[in-house]
């Protein structure tokens, strides 16, 4: 039994990880069930029993592409400088947020809007209101929000190159200013 269950988790990471890349790259309107089954080696009926349906696999996929989870999670004093040291590494080495991709490359469908927005309030604005003391917390995280989606926005629209020779510390140091900034209570 306990190898069908790690059969069954690898095949659905393999069908995440397809999924993910997909969207990120073509949008959710441009890809069907039958691309993401094929990239990660399933048919189309095993993807619709794991997650039901392309709605609901696109919301997984949100659940669970952001890695700046790892950078809001931790010491709420140190949190400007560890989103910092992330949008810092995304905006110089090029790296790209999969959940960033995701929301540019969403399409219209007002579903699929609705579960944009619901994972950019869940995973990003509440997640560092939740751990922000003082008055409006909630303001001072949508601020914060603002600088980590425009920097993946501005970084392809411009390229790699554009901070590519910038000096890391002193990219890290003028971002973490602004996240201090953004997040710290009026007066603070």
């Amino acid at each position: 039994m306990r190898l069908v269950t790690r059969d069954r988790e690898a095949t659905g990471e393999r069908i995440l990880a397809a999924a993910a890349e997909l969207f990120a790259e073509h949008g959710y309107d441009q890809v069907t069930v039958r691309m993401i089954a094929s990239a990660a080696g399933a048919n189309v009926a095993l993807v619709n029993r794991y997650f039901g349906s392309k709605a609901n696999l696109f919301a997984t996929v949100l659940i669970t592409a952001s890695t700046v989870t790892a950078a809001i999670e931790g010491d709420p004093a140190e949190m400007p400088s560890r989103l910092a040291e992330h949008v810092a590494h995304r905006l110089r080495t090029g790296a790209s947020e999969p959940l960033v991709r995701m929301l540019d490359r969403a399409g219209t469908s007002p579903e699929i809007r609705a579960v944009l927005a619901a994972r950019v309030e869940t995973g990003l604005v509440d997640a560092i209101s939740a751990r922000l003391p003082g008055p409006q917390a909630r303001e001072r995280a949508l601020l914060a929000t603002v600088i980590i989606l425009g920097a993946g926005s501005l970084r392809r629209l411009l390229g790699p190159e554009g901070l590519h020779d910038a000096d890391l510390a002193a990219l890290e140091a003028r971002l973490e200013t602004a996240f201090r900034a953004c997040l710290a209570p009026a007066g603070g």
